[in-house]
Parts: C-alpha cells; structure tokens; sequence
C-alpha cells in the first residue's frame, strides 16, 4: 500500500478547469523498488515533480490560446503536466516528458480525470540519445533551469528535437541561468524574447516569472 498522501484539486485557468490529483506537499516520498535511487533522484527532489508550481500555472495559462493547430507540441521536464493537460483539452497533439518514474502513473490518473484522449509520455532524461522522440514544432517548459548544468543540458535537447522551424517557450522563476540559457540557445541560431509576468502561487503570493521564447526559422 502506497505511503504518500495526495490531494485531489480543481485549477481554474482562464475559463477552463483542470482536475488534478498531487501530491500533498513536498515532504512526500516513496521509492519502493529503489528506482528513483538509480536515475540519482534523492529523497530531497523526489516530491519536486509532483507538485503545482506558479511557473506551470502561467505556462498552462499561456497555453490556453497559443496558435497549436497543426504542431507538434513537446513539453519537457513536464512533472503534473498542467500545460499539458490544457493542450490536451484543446485537442493539440502534445506529448510529455519527465525523468521522474512516477510522473507517467500521475499524468495517466489526471488526464481520467478531465475525459481526454490519451497522451503520450516518454520517460526521458535530457542528456539520454535513445528516446526515439523525434521533432517537434514547439516546445514547451517551466521551472527547468535550477543548476547551472541544466543550461546546456536542457538547451542540447532542446535543439536535438526542435523542426527547423521551430519555437521554444520557457517559463523561468528567476532563478538565475536565464540569461546564460537564452545566450546558448542564440549560439544555436534561436532569436529570443522575453517577458516579466507576476504569477500567484498558492498561497497568493506574487511571483515574477521570466516567459523566455525562441524562435528558429526554416535553414536553408
């Protein structure tokens, strides 16, 4: 029998309402079979992906009238998979991914919760070359740059399964490597903007979130 306690939420963005099971909080932790061990993920990140987080609200939010018809939505580092779960609704074809070996098992349950189709998930790290994901037109994330190797981790991903014509969305709480991050991704031929957005979190605090985008053109 499971020991984690969850709690089960309705969060209202913009006029749609998402059901979601989580975790109760982030003192939770399970590892029966030693598996989150084995990928290096201790007991002190364990609950991280298991959580929503101000920065997964406002990229959901973004993505409530994002232009999706006819792209291939990755979100990476998905975790609960809010923005997911949105596109989802929308009918987009999205897939998710996450390190995490119990973030499949709670996407599952939560898309049951909101009556939508399936979505695929791909248990993936950002430095594995065997996950067989292919490309997408736009790729989607948040609250992903919190050490400093994640800059070219995430960034060598990024552009391995970016469509030359491609964009990038990162929603950042300010932790620090944005500007190193975006740096990189113009070294690789991305334009990029960016935008300071005030996000509430749970307890109504106000959280300045950096919204970073980047776009690549078609190469010739």
């Amino acid at each position: 029998m499971s020991t984690i306690r969850v709690r089960y939420t309705t969060i209202e963005i913009g006029a749609m309402d998402i059901h979601i099971r989580t975790l109760r909080d982030t003192l939770q932790f399970e590892d029966i079979n030693g598996e989150a061990e084995r990928l290096g993920i201790s007991s002190a990140t364990w609950p991280i992906f298991g959580v929503v987080w101000p920065s997964s609200c406002l990229l959901a939010r973004l993505m409530l009238d994002h232009y999706v018809n006819g792209k291939r939505v990755l979100e990476v580092g998905c975790g609960i998979g809010l923005a997911s779960l949105i596109l989802n609704q929308r009918l987009a074809d999205i897939t998710a991914t996450d390190y995490h070996p119990e973030t499949e098992g709670f996407l599952i349950h939560n898309v049951k919760l909101n009556d939508g189709k399936k979505i695929p998930f791909v248990r993936t790290g950002w430095a594995d070359l065997d996950d067989d994901l292919g490309h997408f037109d736009l790729i989607i994330g948040s609250d992903l740059l919190y050490e400093i190797k994640h800059v070219d981790l995430l960034s060598t991903f990024i552009n391995r399964h970016a469509r030359d014509h491609c964009d990038v969305i990162i929603v950042d709480p300010r932790r620090g490597y944005h500007a190193k991050f975006s740096k990189k991704m113009a070294g690789l031929g991305y334009a990029c903007s960016q935008e300071k957005i005030n996000q509430t979190d749970s307890m109504g605090k106000s959280v300045i979130c950096q919204v970073l985008t980047f776009s690549r053109q078609d190469i010739i």
